[in-house]
């Protein structure tokens, strides 16, 4: 009896160590600043969903090639392979001039550059809708050889806010990437390394979590909403703004988390 009184006692679903508090102190920690990346990756997903269905709308052709409208995330692609090395070479030098700080940016201002820079690529695929709908007002569809109608515009167009959203995410994913190995306790660090990975899976579902909610309160009493079939009848760049708006929101909320943010002292 005294045995299993003792085993009970010591038993690690009962009783832990100050290195396992310490532990799960440092996890909830990071907690906020990964909840800040889903409103992120909510915005970042439009790159392979709404810009595809506005460029589904524009001009395609070079000539007699057609260039569908998923091709343009190349676009995005090259971009990455064009900041990584330009961060390193240039930016970061240039920074820790300015700031003191060895790597040119501590890990949660480099995660807060990126929302920064994807709100403008919000802003630029909200300032191509209103022009596109402008074309269309003034010019109308014209069909094409496979019988869609396509706006008498470049799908090129769109290739500013691929490539912002490329540097956005140089700067948020690598950062948030550094940011949650360095700071994880050393025996979670393979854990805590998939936070990054979790709050792009969440911000998928809150993408389309927040589509359903603009179809649905948008489009009623007749009205084609903001999202219709047919986006030449709808305002898609109303959700481009809305999405901007939620951008800047989660970047507020990111400069109180921050500021508030300890980081791991290492020994």
């Amino acid at each position: 009896m005294a045995g299993d009184k003792a085993g009970r006692q010591t038993s690690p679903w009962r009783l832990c160590t100050v290195t396992q508090v310490e532990e799960l102190k440092c996890v909830l920690r990071m907690l906020p600043v990964w909840a800040c990346g889903i409103i992120f990756a909510a915005a970042y997903t439009q790159m392979s969903t709404t810009f595809i269905l506005q460029g589904d709308t524009l001009d395609p052709l070079i000539g007699s090639f057609r260039v569908p409208a998923a091709v343009l995330s190349v676009f995005g692609t090259l971009s990455v392979m064009l900041w990584v090395p330009l961060y390193d070479c240039a930016i970061v030098p240039l920074a820790s001039r300015l700031t003191g700080y060895r790597h040119g940016f501590s890990q949660l201002a480099r995660i807060g550059v990126g929302f920064v820079v994807l709100t403008v690529a919000m802003l630029l695929a909200g300032a191509l809708e209103v022009a596109r709908r402008r074309v269309v007002a003034h010019h109308g569809t014209y069909v094409g050889t496979h019988g869609a109608r396509y706006v008498p515009m470049s799908i090129f167009w769109q290739v500013p806010q691929y490539v912002v959203v490329g540097a956005a995410e140089v700067f948020t994913f690598i950062g948030q990437m550094e940011f949650f190995y360095d700071q994880a306790p050393d025996a979670m660090r393979s854990v805590c390394s998939g936070l990054a990975k979790a709050a792009f899976a969440l911000g998928n579902y809150a993408s389309s979590a927040l589509v359903a909610v603009v179809v649905h309160v948008t489009a009623r009493g007749g009205s084609p909403g903001w999202i219709p079939d047919d986006i030449n009848d709808g305002h898609l760049d109303y959700f481009f703004w809305l999405l901007a708006l939620l951008c800047i929101g989660n970047f507020g909320a990111y400069l109180i988390v921050a500021r508030w943010y300890n980081y791991k002292t290492v020994d």
